[in-house]
Order: C-alpha cells, then sequence, then structure tokens
C-alpha cells in the first residue's frame, strides 16, 4: 500500500481523506457556530424589544383614578403597575377565549 492508511469509524480511508473530511467537518461546525451566535443575537433583540415599554396618554375620570389608586395601594403596586396589571389579565383573559 503506497497511501498512508488509517484505520477509524469510517473504515479504512487513505489519510488525505480523512483530513479532507475533518476540514469539510471543521467548516461546518464554523458555519452552524455562526449560525448558532446570529440566532443568539436575534433572540436578545427580542427580548429587549420585549422590555421596552411603551408610554401612553391615558385620560381617567377623578372617580375611577381613585378606585384604581385605592387597589393599587391594596396590592402594593403603584398606580401604573396596577393599570398594567390589570390590562395584561384582560389579554390573557382574551386570548382564552
Amino acid at each position: 500500500m503506497g497511501k498512508a492508511m488509517q484505520k477509524g469509524r469510517m473504515g479504512e480511508l487513505p489519510l488525505e481523506e480523512l483530513e479532507q473530511k475533518e476540514q469539510e467537518l471543521s467548516q461546518r461546525l464554523l458555519r452552524l457556530k455562526a449560525m448558532e451566535d446570529e440566532i443568539r443575537d436575534k433572540e436578545k433583540k427580542l427580548k429587549e424589544t420585549e422590555k421596552a415599554k411603551k408610554q401612553i396618554l391615558l385620560r381617567l375620570s377623578p372617580s375611577l383614578w381613585n378606585e384604581i389608586a385605592k387597589w393599587a395601594e391594596e396590592d402594593f403596586r403603584s398606580i401604573n403597575g396596577q393599570i398594567e396589571y390589570l390590562l395584561s389579565e384582560c389579554v390573557r383573559q382574551k386570548k382564552k377565549k
């Protein structure tokens, strides 16, 4: 046998072929790592988008404001926190239907 031979999982393959396969696998691994990094970046951006809060102007009657303020105090929340909680609960209930 003129060519160097090496036994492995791939059976008996010339050393050159094994090195070529190893190089191909290394390139695939690099592409997979790049794809994984890209996915992580996209997930991070989505999480940041979710964390960002939108500001809105909300007009409430004084009586409704007072009721929400009392409720917020009972639940140990700020008025904004209470309004956000109430809206979130309404959205969850709507999605269940």
